[in-house]
């Protein structure tokens, strides 16, 4: 048709081209660990969702990982809620049996545990970044392999953890399609600030527990910190989003602890931060000893639960846990099976306490974890036999900062059947190595106190009189309160000898509880209220008798009276 004839007016529009945002393509499906084989093909892969109402074109686009990006995605027009399986070359023939298949060169080997992989649009900018571990499974034989994780609710991009699952497919999967597990899951929550590290003295890193809108991240005004310093710059780090660099005026000081606050900050879905918005920072020492010290151990776990170690830091400076290693000794008395205990920064601050396990979610269903932030999910620990062994804290230099050679007896003599009891430390500054200053969990905390203060815990202090008995009455019931009955000695000069022996009220003795033994300047012994046979003694009154001696033929008598106390029978 002519224009010019017809009295029409011809106007052409330019074209104009769609900006992607963050978010609009989605890794919505990943399999890190095809072996074994459940029905889908031995190869890794991981699935695009067009989350976007338009079609995306994803040419030059990239994926992946701490090791390198891919080769650039070749022209692909990818339609709205329609999906793409990006792979390797030698899986794509296998694969393409499911649905649209695209094969990019160096496509990332996904790691089994855990890794951090992202989607790069051609020009650079992160689309979406999925930071998995095998907790994201949350099945213990699915995360063995063989499955894939599955976003539950693709409108939630950042969800994390509470976002994912293992597919429920027969296949193991569901690549090329909507995934199994597909439902609502909104977040409704704002981001949580977890934990702040430093760099170097100037510069902090502020972690959040999800991704978290990187303009409000990188903005000044939303962060301060006391000890009179103030924010100078702030940036939001790619390619997960979920943390951010802070540059400080001055220099943090050695020694001093500084509290971060953070306002205003919210997620993708817009959810602000709320009360989890402050946390400790400052300079961390080397681990010494005193210092960290081992303060409860699980070794014997219920059948559907896992070994655990609590370290405890008993000095007065902040210690990095990724600068720790826990360890064990074999057969021939080595140091071996060494684990780093963190692999990102994480500060164990003086009076706090640290968990490490394999599995966090099985510790918080046999015990009350007051603090799953001091919780850390370790892919395996040391072996820690059920009768005994050893607990070994090193440091990077493989320095031992603490050992524990423990033993089963070491376990209240009365419980029966110790499994899913630990032994608590009762107090962190009495010897590591004493049998005595270890006891068996309260039955009233449940067998275990992991991420909080012992249930049998007992600071020693200072005494004026020689030989001291707190408290002075006990009940030794394994309930936490009052369980055993400290001796505290105080000597001018180390080196005298010690003979303990505990009396019922009729004279007769029932415990030779020290035989003798050597005495430094200061030092205590434990009774739990057994009698010498490991029997329960009735309740009573029973009289310590202490006879310290030495090499020149002085002697020292003392006598204490102590109540070993119970509930009435009825």
């Amino acid at each position: 048709m002519n224009a010019a004839k017809t009295g029409l007016l011809l106007i052409f529009f330019p074209f104009l081209a769609y900006t992607q945002s963050r978010y609009d393509v989605i890794i919505d499906e990943i399999m890190a660990d095809p072996s074994p084989q459940i029905g889908l093909p031995n190869n890794e892969w991981i699935e695009l969702k067009n989350a976007s109402d338009h079609s995306i074109n994803l040419v030059g686009w990239r994926i992946g990982d701490a090791g390198g990006q891919s080769g650039p995605i070749p022209d692909l027009n990818l339609k709205p809620d329609s999906f793409v399986i990006i792979c390797t070359g030698s899986a794509a023939a296998a694969m393409s049996v499911f649905g649209t298949v695209i094969s990019v060169t160096s496509f990332p080997s996904l790691d089994n545990d855990g890794d951090q992989i992202f989607l790069m649009a051609a020009n650079g900018s992160i689309i979406h970044a999925v930071a998995y571990s095998g907790a994201w499974y949350q099945n213990e034989l699915k995360k063995e392999g063989g499955w894939t994780l599955e976003m539950i609710d693709t409108r939630n991009p950042c969800g994390g953890v509470s976002n994912w699952k293992a597919s429920a497919d027969m296949q193991g999967g569901t690549p090329g399609r909507r995934n199994s597990i597909d439902d609502i899951n909104d977040d409704k929550s704002g981001p949580k600030l977890k934990n702040v590290f430093s760099l170097d003295s100037i510069t902090i890193v502020a972690v959040f527990d999800e991704p978290i809108d990187s303009l409000q991240g990188a903005t000044i005004a939303n962060y301060h910190i006391d000890g009179g310093l103030s924010i100078m710059n702030a940036v939001t780090i790619a390619p997960v989003f979920n943390s951010v660099e802070l540059t400080l005026n001055s220099a943090l000081l050695s020694g001093m602890i500084y509290n971060l606050t953070i306002n205003n900050v919210t997620d993708c879905r817009n959810n602000a931060i709320n009360t989890a918005n402050t946390a400790r920072v400052g300079l961390p020492i080397e681990a010494s000893s005193p210092g960290i010290v081992i303060n409860e151990m699980l070794f014997n776990p219920r059948s559907n639960g896992f070994d655990y170690v609590e370290l405890y830091n008993a000095g007065s400076k902040i210690v990095d846990a990724s600068k720790l290693y826990a360890a064990n000794r074999n057969s021939t008395n080595l140091i071996s099976s060494i684990r780093q205990i963190s692999s990102d920064p994480h500060y164990i601050f003086p009076g706090d306490y640290l968990v490490i396990t394999e599995d966090v979610a099985s510790l918080e269903i046999n015990y009350l974890v007051k603090n799953p932030d001091a919780v850390i999910q370790l892919p395996s620990l040391p072996s820690y036999p059920d009768e005994e062994g050893d607990v070994i804290l090193l440091t990077g230099q493989g320095d031992i900062v603490d050992e524990v050679k423990y033993n089963d007896h070491w376990h209240f003599k009365l419980i029966e059947n110790p499994e899913g009891v630990s032994l608590e430390r009762i107090d962190p500054s009495a010897p590591s190595q004493d049998a005595a200053n270890w006891h068996s969990a309260a039955s009233t905390a449940g067998y275990g106190t992991p991420s909080y203060q012992n249930s049998q815990y007992k600071q020693t202090q200072p005494i004026d009189a020689a030989i001291e008995v707190v408290p002075k009455i006990f009940s030794p019931d394994n309930d936490g309160h009052d369980d055993v009955a400290t001796v505290q000695y105080k000597l001018s000069d180390p080196g005298d000898v010690a003979n303990i022996t505990i009396y019922d009220a009729d004279g007769r003795p029932v415990r030779y509880l020290v035989k003798n033994g050597t005495l430094g300047a200061g030092g205590q012994w434990n009774w739990d209220g057994l009698d010498e046979k490991g029997n329960k003694l009735p309740i009573g009154t029973y009289i310590i008798y202490t006879e310290i001696f030495n090499l020149q033929a002085k002697k020292q008598h003392f006598k204490n009276i102590v109540v070993l106390a119970g509930k009435l029978s009825h």
